[in-house]
């Protein structure tokens, strides 16, 4: 398993930001508005992290991995029938590839195809 994208949900995305970039010596994008206006870094291994705020009131904050997969319908209908419930349906982002969010668990699970 490989995680593409690693996006954070947060109040205060520029003190995560800041944090990350310290810490990493990282430096991170102005907002991308495919990507619900997260600000990015690239990745070592080519892969992204997102810091980003709420898109709507109720959306819980929280560190969501998505995975990387090579048959997104696939996975996420795997992932349904091993009991995960489906709370975003694969959808393309122009430039980025497809992802879908699953729940299983309590926790919210990301997969991706570029």
């Amino acid at each position: 398993m490989q995680a593409y994208y690693l996006e954070i949900v947060t109040d205060d995305v520029a003190a995560v930001c800041d944090v990350y970039a310290a810490a990493h010596q990282v430096r991170f994008s102005d907002p991308v508005s495919v990507l619900g206006d997260a600000r990015t870094a690239q990745r070592p291994d080519g892969g992204l992290v997102g810091i980003r705020g709420r898109m709507r009131p109720d959306e819980a904050l929280c560190v969501r991995p998505y995975w990387l997969v090579a048959d997104l319908e696939a996975a996420v209908a795997a992932a349904v029938e091993a009991g995960a419930e489906l709370a975003h349906p694969p959808l393309e982002l122009t430039g980025y590839g497809s992802f879908a969010i699953y729940i299983a668990g309590g926790v919210d699970h990301g997969l991706w195809q570029r």
